[in-house]
């Protein structure tokens, strides 16, 4: 039957196609495989002609497709030849003939059945589509001079096509697209607007072609240049043996021995060989020789295996310690644990410490001292100031001098696979546009990643599993929370007088004698004298300035020494002054507070504790509070909250209820250059507040600490070891405490807690009860009232 005396409807069965597209007029290969489709081709073969209606899947992964499965415009065609190539498995030759649109389904299974309706194009004739037809052919033939793959025979057929909408679809055939691609241009039925389409898609392809062609051109070019220098290199080293200067294959023969003892990795030794073997290839005088020369000389001189045996006896190791620092007994005990497990578990991982104290109590020192009684060796980098990434994980080798980062650096240096090392100053990180170094140390620091660190310069792992990490920090707060975590915090607090004492004359003193010259035999400082030191010309948590000042004692008697002149050899307190000048630190808490609206505060700084004055004065007004010393937002927030405690409670203060209508209160808390912040000065401001307006004052060897509420609670805060420490250091006698700190005390020495009348309350009426004085020494500047007697506070020697 001929096209033309087809029905306009026909019932045909569908043969489902995946990530397949037949266009009409092409003639397609299909393998079919399931079971129904087999059927299918089956009873089609047996008439003739052999007609089917072809449909693509909107979904490939679906095996049994239902009609709502399949796009609705597909080709009808005919079946020209079927090749059996099993039991379960045909490939069919079809060729499409027309567009046709889906109807209504009649059969679903064992295949499906539906009816076919015929199409109508439009823009088929017309001068835009014989424009676009005419770009088209052109276009395709460019396409085929510029492929290999196209046979050139292919022009002749496209010039034989001459309807527009048969050469779209010949086109759209062999164009490299997607299958909705492929489906868009079959269901497009605007002749001209698919040829638009094929195209864009044809102009699309020969600037891909073009692109590759220029890039071919480069790389055969690049190519030729390559092979002629080669060729001369060889030529030229060819002439170097001749003349005898041939002398890099000592080098490369010494590299080779070199990798072999090295003990790499397997990757590193894969990557080591390739870089010699283009090492050996190049000129000794290219830029490129001397790169891949020093790479490879940071290869073989790394401690890839090379290892220290640990000291395993835990009476050794604590007797190296007790010799080389007094006290810091929570460190000690913390490395003889791990020196513990390490002999019960050799393959235990080394920890991540973190020493976190104020300058100068030996944090550094303390490093190398861990290093002895292990019998590691000690490397040490210093963090402070580091704001680029590269500094941690190296540059990589395509920058000009580039290196390794100190990480990998230290690891040379050490010249062991399992060194102590110290990242000093970790808390004094930065970071810029050039990256956050904080970030590049998680990977240091986290036992469970570092086996595998990679440096950008290497571009191998290095396992730093076995290194034990110990960082120092004055101030926890700068430390970014997730490199903190990585780390156990051991904290170092200050030393007490007596601590001082006992570090003066085992180490500071010997130490200093030794370093001018000087023996036991030409001076001796006493007791009293180290005393004299401490109290009179250094206030600090550490013992830095201590050695400072003994150090100028010691030069003062080498000047004596060396010009034969007498003098004692025994100092004494009373020639320090002699040595050091007039005393430098003076106690100002009895003067300071020696009239009423003066307390003492303890406060917590990155270098220890410290103590701090809180003044309160009175003039008239119109009822402000007048806060100066560089308060920050939390110091100011707890004056106002002490000054509504005031303003609410004055009836049972003693104060009347309107002393605030014709004055101001002005707070201030010296030295003004000094910023301050925190809640903790809150019990000390309340207690000058009522000081100044009672007239009562506040005890001279009293100092305090605690956040306050507006309905009188004391609240715990932090630093609690440093404060006290500082108040020790400053001739304090009784400190005051919110109760719930009472738990931070175990740790306190105890010599500090013998010496320091500890006085744990609840509410600020305990407060005034155990600060302010009972006799009135100067009249209020308000009238007081009757109160009732004060609770009494709970004392904690």
């Amino acid at each position: 039957m001929s096209e033309l005396n087809k029905p306009a409807v026909q019932t045909l069965p569908v043969l489902p196609l995946r990530n397949l597209v037949l266009f009409p007029g092409v003639v397609l290969p299909v393998d079919v495989g399931r079971a129904g489709s087999l059927k299918l081709v089956e009873d089609v073969v047996k008439h003739q002609p052999s007609r089917l209606m072809i449909a693509t899947q909107k979904d490939p992964q679906v095996e049994d497709p239902s009609p709502e499965d399949l796009h609705t415009i597909g080709v009808e065609a005919e079946i020209l030849k079927v090749v059996k190539l099993s039991e379960t498995r045909v490939t069919v030759v079809i060729r499409g003939l027309e567009r046709r649109r889906l109807g209504v389904f009649s059969q679903v299974s064992p295949y499906l059945m539906a009816d076919v309706h015929p199409v109508s194009e439009t823009n088929a004739v017309s001068p835009e589509a014989d424009g676009l037809a005419m770009a088209v052919r052109d276009t395709c033939k460019k396409v085929i001079t510029l492929s290999p793959d196209i046979p050139d025979e292919t022009g002749q057929i496209l010039d034989a096509i001459r309807e527009p909408s048969r050469l779209a679809d010949i086109a759209s055939a062999n164009l490299e697209q997607s299958t909705d691609e492929r489906m868009a241009l079959l269901s497009e039925l605007d002749v001209a607007a698919r040829l638009k389409k094929v195209l864009e898609s044809l102009q699309h392809r020969v600037q891909v072609f073009e692109v590759k062609e220029k890039i071919d051109t480069q790389v055969r070019e690049e190519f030729s240049r390559h092979q002629r220098e080669a060729v001369l290199r060889q030529k030229l080293k060819a002439i170097q043996e001749e003349l005898g200067e041939a002398d890099d294959g000592e080098d490369v023969s010494e590299f080779e021995e070199k990798i072999k003892a090295a003990g790499m990795t397997e990757e590193a030794e894969k990557v080591a060989k390739k870089q010699l073997d283009r090492l050996k290839g190049m000129p000794s005088a290219s830029a490129e020789y001397t790169v891949t020369r020093t790479y490879l000389e940071w290869l073989v001189e790394l401690p890839w295996s090379k290892k220290t045996a640990d000291q395993l006896d835990l009476a050794k190791a604590r007797e190296i310690l007790d010799t080389d620092h007094y006290d810091l007994q929570k460190v000690k005990r913390r490395i003889l644990e791990y020196l513990a497990v390490r002999k019960l578990a050799p393959n235990k991982k080394g920890p991540i410490l973190c020493l976190a104290g104020p300058p100068g109590v030996g944090k550094t020192s303390l490093g190398k001292s861990i290093a002895r009684a292990l019998g590691r060796e000690f490397v040490r980098i210093s963090l402070g100031g580091v704001r680029d990434e590269a500094e941690i994980r190296g540059h990589r080798r395509t920058y000009i001098g580039a290196l390794p980062g100190r990480i990998i650096q230290g690891m040379k240096r050490a010249g062991t696979h399992n060194p102590i090392f110290m990242l000093d100053e970790i808390d004094k990180l930065g970071a810029d546009f050039r990256g956050d170094p904080s970030a590049a140390l998680l990977e240091v620091l986290d036992p469970e990643q570092n086996n595998t660190f990679s440096d950008h310069y290497l571009e191998v792992t290095y396992d730093l599993s076995d290194v034990i990490f110990i960082a120092t920090a004055n101030d926890l707060s700068p430390i970014p929370a997730p490199l903190r975590d990585r780390m156990e915090v051991l904290e170092i607090p200050g030393y007490t007088m007596r601590e001082k004492q006992q570090i003066a004359q085992r180490y500071l003193l010997p130490k200093q004698l030794s370093e001018h010259g000087l023996t036991p035999d030409h001076v001796t400082v006493s007791g009293p004298a180290l005393d004299e030191i401490i109290e009179h010309y250094t206030r600090e948590a550490g013992v830095r300035n201590l050695e400072r000042e003994i150090a100028n004692v010691i030069r003062g008697v080498a000047v004596k020494v060396a010009e034969a002149e007498t003098f004692t050899p025994i100092v004494g307190p009373e020639q320090i002054a002699e040595y050091l000048g007039p005393a430098k630190i003076f106690s100002e808490v009895a003067e300071r507070t020696d009239q009423p609206g003066v307390a003492t505060g303890l406060a917590w700084t990155p270098t220890g504790g410290d103590i701090l004055f809180i003044e309160v004065s009175q003039m008239p007004g119109k009822g402000q509070l007048v806060l100066t010393g560089q308060l920050g937002s939390v110091m100011k927030e707890s004056a106002q909250a002490a000054l509504s405690y005031v303003r609410a409670h004055a009836a049972e203060l003693g104060i009347p209820v309107d002393f605030l209508e014709k004055t101001d209160l002005h707070l201030h808390v010296p030295a003004g250059a000094v910023p301050k912040d925190g809640p903790s000065a809150g019990n000390a401001i309340l207690s000058a507040m009522v000081s100044l307006l009672t007239g009562r004052r506040v005890r001279g060897d009293v100092a305090m600490t605690g956040e306050i509420t507006l309905r009188g609670n004391v609240l715990p805060v932090g630093g609690i070891k440093e404060k006290l420490l500082a108040a020790h250091r400053a001739g304090i006698k009784r400190v005051i405490l919110p109760e719930r700190n009472g738990k931070d005390l175990v740790e306190l020495p105890d010599e500090v807690r013998e010496t320091l009348d500890i006085v744990l309350v609840k509410k600020v009426s305990e407060t005034m009860a155990a600060a302010l004085e009972t006799e009135v020494m100067m009249p209020p500047l308000v009238d007081p009232i009757a109160v009732e007697p004060e609770i009494e506070p709970q004392v904690h020697a």
